[in-house]
């Protein structure tokens, strides 16, 4: 089985569309501005919904892979994009980024090369 797709609640499409955007998205699929979806450099999608309910919207955390990091946020800052937190060495070996969309969601834009999938701590399989 593999990820294709994420979905978030955002409080206006067309204001996130032009967020992600600026963050290269392609954006591939957009109706009546309640919804949106976009292509991914990897091939999966990421889409954008309202949402019915009057409630703030939180805890969604997005994680986007990029093997430049360092260049990428500076292209993003370049572009007016904000960020919480520039690149830094975390201790699960990642080097992360921080900043937030228009409705408040954490993302993280991230390069992990080989420990995304296998860090040192990896539990092996057992047949």
């Amino acid at each position: 089985m593999n990820l294709n797709q994420i979905s978030i609640l955002v409080k206006s499409v067309p204001s996130s569309i032009n967020f992600y955007k600026k963050l290269g998205l392609e954006l591939i699929v957009h109706t009546h501005d309640n919804y949106a979806r976009f292509l991914t450099e990897s091939g999966g999608t990421f889409s954008l919904m309202t949402s019915d309910s009057k409630k703030e919207i939180y805890g969604t955390h997005i994680y986007f892979e990029c093997s430049n990091l360092d260049e990428k946020v500076e292209e993003l800052k370049s572009k007016g994009v904000s960020f919480d937190s520039d690149p830094e060495d975390k201790p699960w070996l990642w080097r992360e980024a921080h900043l937030s969309d228009p409705d408040g969601h954490h993302i993280v834009i991230y390069s992990a090369g080989e420990n995304r999938v296998n860090p040192p701590w990896r539990i092996q399989a057992t047949n």
